[in-house]
């Protein structure tokens, strides 16, 4: 589900021209190598770069004209802050984003924040490149020091997958308690009783509504909660492992075990192969987010899929939108779009024996 409102102006204007996704098919690179090119990135190996520049002609790609002839012959330049653990959620998330930038005509930069670097640092940063707004991916979303440092810089922000969307800034998320609920009612439809939890981090507010879920999926089936079988993970396939290796320790181990996203579930899987446990013959797992993890791994992932692409790309929409409303041409007042979630059944699931 998308926007409406908002992907048809940029579409009927960007109808014919060629994406950054084109270029970089037709280059035979990523999307992302595409855009270390535009940006004059020196990682680039020569030949590659080469490539690109060859398709970027062929193509007569140019987001910069497309961003002047939107923006009434001023660039708009956005931003993507991200400290995110998961490779394969931020890997989609770049390429929603790349994608829409270069169908709604801006510059798009990308830039990483760790906690080692002050936040008024990065936010200084952001000014001196001339960035109009900025999109907050978790767990940057929920980071309240870097949104009231990029409200005072008047830097407009979209805060994509929080589960506390605030009533000033533009939000993009799904439903995460009524994801999680579906996923519980499913793993308890097919009979499971004495299910494992792993939380996910602590600093994210989604994290909380998933575990509001998980809790409210046992109240609603009658299953007394049993505190040992929730762990505390991290987002991070390391954090899986170790809570995975907690929960399977147990001297009356779960039948299945929910994990709060697709790397900790994956970890989960290794956990129980490793202790010699079949999936799904003896372990039921499932994961959250639907990222390319979940269809890597053997058994392939139960999951429920968050539309992490889409997702992004209606918080570049939303960020246009609102960029261009302060300088007077659309209403530019905060939105909240919630997306639809899919619960998405592979092999990793199965009725308890």
């Amino acid at each position: 589900m998308k926007p409406k409102t908002l992907e048809s102006r940029s579409s009927r204007r960007q109808r014919n021209a060629p994406t950054i996704n084109d270029v970089a098919k037709y280059a035979g690179v990523s999307p992302m190598t595409v855009s270390r090119v535009i940006n004059g990135e020196q990682i680039v190996r020569a030949a590659t770069r080469e490539k690109v520049e060859q398709a970027i002609a062929a193509l007569n790609y140019s987001p910069s004209a497309a961003a002047r002839s939107l923006a009434g012959g001023d660039e708009t330049r956005i931003g993507l802050l991200y400290s995110n653990p998961s490779a394969s959620y931020l890997s989609e998330f770049l390429v929603g984003s790349l994608d829409q930038a270069s169908r709604s005509g801006v510059d798009l930069v990308v830039e990483k924040w760790d906690e080692e670097t002050a936040v008024d640092t990065v936010v200084d940063h952001l000014v001196r490149g001339r960035i109009d707004g900025v999109i907050l991916p978790p767990p940057l979303c929920d980071h309240q020091p870097i949104k009231d440092a990029l409200a005072a810089a008047n830097i407009v922000a979209v805060a994509v997958a929080t589960g506390a969307a605030p009533a000033d800034m533009s939000t993009v998320s799904i439903d995460d308690h009524a994801a999680t609920l579906a996923m519980m009612r499913h793993l308890i439809g097919l009979g499971h009783r004495r299910i494992g939890f792993i939380k996910g981090h602590p600093n994210q507010s989604a994290s909380q509504r998933r575990f509001e879920g998980y809790c409210d999926a046992l109240a609603e089936a009658g299953i007394t909660p049993d505190d040992a079988l929730v762990e505390q993970g991290y987002f991070t396939y390391r954090s899986g492992l170790d809570a995975a290796e907690r929960i399977l320790s147990l001297p009356r181990r779960p039948s299945a075990i929910f994990a709060s996203n697709d790397d900790m579930a994956a970890a989960t899987v290794a956990i129980a192969h490793r202790s010699g446990l079949d999936v799904p013959g003896d372990l039921t797992v499932c994961g959250f987010d639907d990222t390319s993890l979940a269809t890597t791994i053997w058994p392939e992932l139960t999951t429920i899929r968050q539309p992490i692409r889409a997702m992004s790309r209606a918080a570049v929409e939303l960020l246009v939108r609102q960029t261009k409303g302060r300088k007077g041409k659309v209403d530019d007042r905060p939105a909240h779009l919630l997306l639809d979630f899919e619960l998405i059944r592979r092999q990793s699931d199965a009725v308890p024996h």
